[in-house]
């Protein structure tokens, strides 16, 4: 018996997550932090991990990092948290929560490849709405596509993935406000833009605020959080898998938030790289920078993929995001020397 014979149509259509190899490469791909911890820090992480029971099953909630998290983070009174593999799987257990028959799933696009499909895999109706021309959110748009689809969920990316873009204060309100459903403030990217919705929880009772820890310096131990009303976390939590987020992932985890002002140095550096780098980009021919309030850049060029293959000879490894985004390239903010080398290679490949 063929897979294609039990398999739902719509996981068949889907195609499955691929990473290219990295190794070698100057890796611009994936919105990392290019900073490692310090070596001293190194060396007494690998001391407080080596105190982990592992022959024991973790805290099943991460008490303890919930706790932290909530003081480190100014988490507002009367909220609680939920933790993830990764805010992927938060993304995961959200829709599949609210994924009842003829459900829409609402997002601004090009968005988070995730939330579509997640959509596809918990069987909900996912309605794409166009971003203007230069990528620009269109609220008054998707206020009326809202009211002609009522959507059960909605994701809006603050900043945005892959443009870059912190889409203006008042327009989200607006969409939370006439939202008949939940509205997913997805915030990967908020060290890096300066604003958050993560204090206005209180006042939105069908809000709630998606934060991951990998775009912050710690993406090797996939660990994110939602943030929201009691009576959310409550029902999200029937949905997480028992022991979601394992014992090494909570150590790591209350080890270095303890000293979050390192990981917050390091995105200092990374904003102030940024600004460097979207003015060296600007001044290339054939290159169109978008703004961006993330820890990358999207770019246009002339022939993407051509750009694209030029740059990987020359070691140097980006997101060529087609065919969503023609001719566009998402380029991660590196240290000083990665960016250097990129915008080298840059030359020689436009």
């Amino acid at each position: 018996m063929s897979p294609e014979k039990l398999l739902r149509p719509e996981i068949l259509a889907l195609s499955a997550y691929r990473v290219p190899e990295a190794q070698g490469m100057v890796k611009l791909d994936a919105m990392e932090n290019p900073y490692a911890l310090p070596s001293a820090l190194r060396r007494e992480l690998a001391e407080a991990l080596s105190r982990v029971d592992l022959n024991r099953y973790p805290e099943p909630t991460g008490r303890r990092v919930r706790e932290l998290i909530a003081r480190r983070m100014n988490l507002p009174s009367g909220m609680e948290l939920l933790l993830g593999n990764g805010s992927d799987e938060l993304i995961h257990m959200i829709t599949l929560a609210l994924a009842r028959p003829g459900t829409t799933m609402m997002y601004p696009a090009p968005s988070f490849v995730m939330y579509g499909v997640n959509a596809a895999l918990c069987g909900m109706n996912a309605v794409a709405v166009p971003l203007r021309e230069d990528f620009s959110f269109d609220a008054e748009a998707f206020i009326a596509r809202m009211k002609s689809s009522p959507p059960g969920l909605v994701f809006i990316a603050y900043p945005n993935n892959p443009t870059g873009a912190l889409y203006a204060e008042e327009d989200v309100l607006r969409v939370i406000l006439a939202a008949k459903g939940l509205v997913v403030l997805d915030e990967a990217y908020h060290a890096f833009a300066g604003k958050s919705f993560m204090q206005r929880l209180p006042e939105h009772p069908n809000l709630v605020v998606l934060r991951t820890l990998s775009k912050l310096g710690l993406a090797g131990i996939r660990l994110g959080y939602l943030a929201g009303r009691p009576q959310w976390i409550e029902q999200f939590n029937k949905v997480r898998q028992a022991y979601n987020v394992n014992a090494l992932t909570q150590a790591a985890a209350l080890f270095v938030l303890e000293r979050l002002e390192v990981l917050e140095e390091q995105a200092a550096r990374i904003r102030a790289e940024r600004a460097a780098l979207g003015a060296a980009l600007e001044r290339l021919p054939g290159v169109t920078v978008f703004p961006s309030h993330a820890n990358f850049f999207l770019v246009r060029v002339r022939e993407a993929e051509r750009t694209d293959q030029a740059l990987r000879r020359q070691g140097v490894l980006v997101k060529n995001l087609h065919p969503g985004l023609r001719n566009c390239l998402r380029i991660t903010v590196g240290t000083p020397e990665e960016n250097r080398i990129l915008l080298t290679a840059l030359h020689e490949a436009l």
